[in-house]
């Protein structure tokens, strides 16, 4: 009798211990890290709107999920390492300053999957893929706003470093957008003069150069540069009856401090581009090389009824042919 329950508990332990080793293969066990560009994980625009996506991915897969700031960009590999001997499934680096750090560790980590927002990759190892983004289409839309808006002939834009392809992108997108809707368009472009450490993380130089681009007859004013832009959003809603335009997320949701003035944000849907990615990591089927997420406006909040429908016309044409292919912004 005995020697039958031991028998019978012996069968239930095996039993108990296949069944519990099916539910950790799931999602008990799948980690994803998040490496931040310098600056914040909470800077409301790029690092943020990544962060999101983890989170967003934690809670549908039941992912641990954790992130690392970078505050020097002399920690990118360190910090990418602090993952890898964690045992990380998954390591999303955000911005095309961590490329060549992730480069390297996904060549030296085959079996970790590693996701780049911002960064194009040529010859890059099959565990590693860059979400990137037609930034100067959304510019482009950003710019048809910003020049439809003006009243004074003149816009401004408050831009990171030129060192980053995404914000040259932004910028140039920008231009041409306001020069197809008045070619005589006076436009104020400037990029921070510092390193990129400090080129996103400066909203006292954000908000001083917005300043001076409204003293000299700017009622629009585009900021792309992290927590620099979000100093300039905040600057020009000082202002009454000025408009200005947001980057990255819907800066409306993010930067309160902006919603008198911010009319709309030129978006990278950096939040689903990043969902997308760690889930086919998740099913053993991310893609590797280039994956191009997408790009375009926000919604217009409260000025909503400042847009006309003509306006609102030509923005979806717009948006159309970038989709088709039949119209390009001309930026390189």
């Amino acid at each position: 009798m005995r020697k039958s329950i031991y028998l019978v508990v012996a069968v239930l332990t095996v039993i108990a211990t296949l069944v519990g080793g099916c539910g950790q293969t799931a999602n008990d066990d799948f980690k994803v890290g998040l490496v931040t560009d310098v600056g914040r994980v909470n800077d409301r625009s790029f690092n943020q709107s990544a962060w999101e996506g983890v989170q967003q991915v934690g809670e549908e897969l039941g992912a641990e999920v954790k992130y690392i700031e970078t505050t020097d960009a002399k920690d990118y590999a360190d910090n990418i390492a602090q993952f890898v001997d964690e045992g990380y499934d998954v390591v999303v680096t955000v911005g095309y300053a961590l490329g060549d750090a992730t480069m390297a560790a996904a060549l030296a980590n085959p079996d970790i999957d590693f996701i780049g927002v911002d960064q194009t990759i040529t010859d890059g190892p099959d565990n590693y893929v860059g979400l990137i983004f037609n930034e100067d289409q959304a510019g482009y839309l950003a710019g048809v706003v910003a020049a439809s808006l003006s009243t004074t002939g003149t816009i401004a834009g408050v831009f990171g470093t030129d060192l980053i392809p995404a914000v040259y992108k932004f910028k140039e997108g920008y231009e041409a957008g306001a020069l197809s809707v008045n070619p005589d368009i006076n436009i104020i472009s400037t990029y921070h003069p510092g390193e990129i450490s400090q080129a996103f993380t400066d909203p006292e130089w954000g908000a001083a150069t917005a300043a001076q681009a409204v003293d000299q007859g700017a009622d629009v004013v585009f900021a792309a540069g992290g927590m620099t832009g979000n100093g300039a959003l905040e600057e020009v809603a000082t202002h009454p009856g000025l408009y200005c335009i947001g980057v990255d997320s819907d800066q409306w949701e993010t930067v309160e401090g902006a919603q008198p003035c911010l009319v709309c944000s030129a978006m990278k849907m950096i939040t689903p581009g990043v969902v997308d990615l760690v889930t086919a990591a998740k099913e053993g089927n991310m893609p590797s090389g280039n994956y191009v997420g997408e790009a375009g406006l926000s919604s217009f909040h409260d000025f909503d009824s400042q847009i006309s429908d003509e306006l609102k016309a030509t923005l979806e044409e717009i948006s159309t042919g970038f989709a088709n292919g039949t119209l390009t912004t001309g930026v390189e």
